[in-house]
This record gives C-alpha cells, sequence and structure tokens, in this order.
C-alpha cells in the first residue's frame, strides 16, 4: 500500500491534474471559471477570500521550492537542514493559520447562507472541506516537525518529491516509515491534484494558460470595425420638425 500511494498514486493524481485541465480549458472554456458569489454576503468574502490566498499562495510556494530544489543548492548557498526546517515551521505555521482562518470564513459563509448555499454546487462546497481539512492536516505536521528540527526528516520528503520528478524508481521508501500525519497530508494533497480539473480550482491556472494560450495563437480572432452612422439631413432655418400623424 505504500508502494502505490507514494509510488504510483503521485503518477496518476499528476497525470489526471495536466490532461484533465487542458481537455476541460479546450473542450468547455466557458466553465473555467471561479463563479463568484461575490454579491451575496460581500464583506465576509473578502476578509475570508484575502486570508485564504495569501496564505495558500505562500503555502504553495515554500512547497515548491522546499521540495523541489536540489539539495545541493541549499548547501552551497550556505543554508543548513535545520535552518531550513525552522523556517518551514515558522512560514508554513504562519501561513497555514492565516489560510485555515480564512477557509474557516468561506467555509462558514457557504454553509450558513441559504442563497449561497442554494447556488453552491456539491463540487464547490466539497473541495473547499477538503482544503480546510488540507490545512488542518498541515498545521498538525508543525509539532511533528519541531520534533526533527534538525532537518533529517525534510531531506526524506525532498529526497521522494524529487524522486518523484525525475521518474526514479523507490521514492516510496523514502517515507515508509514517516509520521502518519505527513502521510496523510501528502496523499490528500495528491488527492486535491486529482480532484483539481473538475473543480472551481481550474481558475487558478488562468493567469498561465491565458499568455500561453495567446502566445501560441489560439485565442481566435475578433473583427471589430466601427459602426457608421448616417448623417442626419440638414434642416432649413426656421423650419419646424414635421410629426406624423397618426389617427
Amino acid at each position: 500500500m505504500n508502494g502505490f500511494l507514494f509510488g504510483i498514486y503521485p503518477y496518476i493524481a499528476l497525470a489526471v491534474l495536466i490532461i484533465g485541465s487542458i481537455a476541460r480549458y479546450e473542450r468547455d472554456p466557458f466553465t473555467w471559471k471561479s463563479e463568484s458569489s461575490q454579491l451575496l454576503r460581500r464583506k465576509q468574502l473578502i476578509a475570508g477570500s484575502i486570508l485564504f490566498h495569501l496564505g495558500v499562495l505562500v503555502i504553495f510556494a515554500g512547497h515548491f521550492v522546499g521540495l523541489l530544489t536540489p539539495i545541493w543548492i541549499f548547501d552551497a548557498l550556505g543554508v543548513s537542514h535545520e535552518a531550513k526546517q525552522l523556517l518551514a515551521i515558522a512560514a508554513g505555521g504562519v501561513a497555514g493559520a492565516m489560510a485555515l482562518l480564512g477557509g474557516a470564513l468561506l467555509l462558514h459563509r457557504r454553509l450558513t447562507d441559504p442563497r449561497i448555499r442554494k447556488t453552491s454546487s456539491f463540487a464547490d462546497t466539497a473541495i473547499l472541506i477538503i482544503l480546510v481539512v488540507q490545512l488542518i492536516l498541515g498545521l498538525g505536521t508543525v509539532p511533528v516537525s519541531w520534533q526533527h528540527s534538525d532537518g533529517h526528516e525534510m531531506v526524506k520528503f525532498m529526497t521522494w518529491a524529487q524522486m518523484i520528478w525525475t521518474f526514479q524508481p523507490g521514492a516510496a521508501d523514502y517515507v515508509a516509515e514517516a509520521a502518519l500525519v505527513f502521510k496523510l497530508h501528502i496523499v490528500l494533497g495528491l488527492t486535491i491534484f486529482l480532484l483539481f480539473p473538475f473543480t472551481r480550482l481550474v481558475h487558478l491556472l488562468s493567469g498561465l494558460a491565458a499568455p500561453v494560450r495567446y502566445l501560441i495563437g489560439r485565442t481566435g480572432y475578433q473583427i471589430v470595425r466601427t459602426r457608421r452612422r448616417e448623417p442626419l439631413p440638414k434642416r432649413a432655418k426656421g423650419a419646424s420638425p414635421q410629426h406624423s400623424n397618426r389617427g
């Protein structure tokens, strides 16, 4: 089971993420949107959205850089494993708390407001619940990471992620002895990738997909031309406008 979840499942999730997102963008471009409910309880949406998106962006950037940057680069820069671990705990903890607070506000708004609940699909609510659970699991890894402040556990996850990314066998062995909260966090994260193309999360890729689509000339063409206006007939001085009589 460990070999499947951490050696095979990552490729299934990433394949569905990439192929599914491309297929949806090409076949159903008008569904590629966040379907905002901004007009309903706007203040709570703004507060929750800012906290949630800012926290998630910091978390994503930290995971991307922290897991996929080769270890020798940190060693060349003089960043010790312990220092990197402490930075990940501090930044990840603050960003995770912000994102969780924002996610809780958004989820509360979606579940308690009858109008928003009426306009929400099952996928809208389910993916938000999954994201909140994932944030809770992520914060749950902080105390465990603190017990391994030497960075040894962190190096295992870096090695696992980089071996998956470079298609090397045996990656699952590096996380076989990891704490359960880490395993649950990884599996649920991969599941979010799996569900990504079928939810409103696809709008996160819009900032990347739109420029790429424009550069490769797949945007289509829009003909824009001015509308010719017929000049109004000139009227002689002193002449009164003519009105039609309707009997």
